[in-house]
Formats: C-alpha cells, structure tokens, sequence
C-alpha cells in the first residue's frame, strides 16, 4: 500500500478541474499545464486522492458524493483561512459568481493578485497559481469561488455555497 501523508490544498484544486473537464479523457500533463502544477506534483496529487477515495483507483473519475463530503464537512477545518489586509486582486468567495448572486456584502474578498481589477480583504487561495488559472475556467473559477465561500462563509452563505455545489458537481 502506498504512503498518505495527508491532503495538500494542491488536491482539492486539481479534483476541482477533473469535475469541470467534465470528462475523463485527460492527461497529467494538461492538468499541469492549464494548473501551473509540475507533473510530478499532479502524480503525488493523485496518488494521496486515490488512497483517500476522492478519486477512483484508475485515477480518472472524482469520487463526486465523497468529495463534496470532504468539502462541506472537513475543508474549513483542512484549509483554513482568515480575511487579511485590503489588497487588490481577483473577487472569491461571496464577492464573486456564483455565491454574489445571493449574498451582497459591503466586504469583498478577493485573491491577492497584482494583475488583480478589484480591492477587497485578502483571502488566501488553495494554491498559488489559483489567482492566475481560475479565471481562464469559468467552470472551475465558480467552483472555487464556491469553496472559499464554505471556508470563509458565514452560515447563510454557506448554505448558499453547499447548493451551489450540488448543483455543479451532481449530475444524478
């Protein structure tokens, strides 16, 4: 059996673009590239989902029911963060779409990005690259967008997120 040495916010991101490829006929080096991940790291990534049943053993298809377990339930605990310092950067969480269709806030949280068009509190993204590849993935940028609203979200907002969620991720 191979060694897990606990989940990376790296997952989480990489789990997120297999859903929003909404097909399984990928590569590790697309997800490398369009990611900004190295390609060995995606291979690390998808062994660590694999032996924690977020992904299936062939490493194709995202275990969908148990992942949005993992999110609702355990990622604020996992990956936790806080509103820091008013920066300029790109809007998550409840200051973007879809959650801002829902909640309208006085407060915008945004990724930190110098590129970035909107200020707002500094919310730090799962992984580095995020500010610079969510964007580019409507599909993926909501999907993150959603999941910073359950990391940081008050409980309506949340509640809001965890639909949101559901909606995208299944397809029952």
């Amino acid at each position: 059996m191979k060694k897990h040495n606990g989940m990376r916010p790296q997952d989480i991101v990489v789990l997120l673009k297999i859903l929003a490829l909404g097909h399984d006929n990928w590569y590790n080096s697309e997800l490398a590239h369009t990611l900004k991940i190295s390609p060995s790291e995606i291979s690390e990534v998808l062994n660590r989902c694999m032996i924690s049943g977020l992904i299936d053993t062939k490493k194709r298809k995202v275990n969908v029911n148990s992942f949005i377990e993992f999110l609702v339930y355990g990622l604020k605990y996992v990956f936790p963060t806080k509103p820091g310092a008013i920066v300029k950067g790109i809007p998550t969480a409840h200051s973007a779409f879809p959650i801002n269709e829902h909640i309208s806030s006085n407060e915008p949280y945004v990724w930190p990005y110098a590129k970035g068009t909107h200020r707002g509190q500094s919310i730090e993204p799962l992984y580095k690259t995020l500010p610079q590849v969510g964007p580019e993935d409507n599909l993926l940028y909501e999907l993150l967008t959603i999941i910073d609203t359950i990391r940081v979200g008050r409980v309506r907002e949340i509640k809001f997120a965890i639909e949101e969620l559901n909606k995208r991720l299944k397809h029952d």
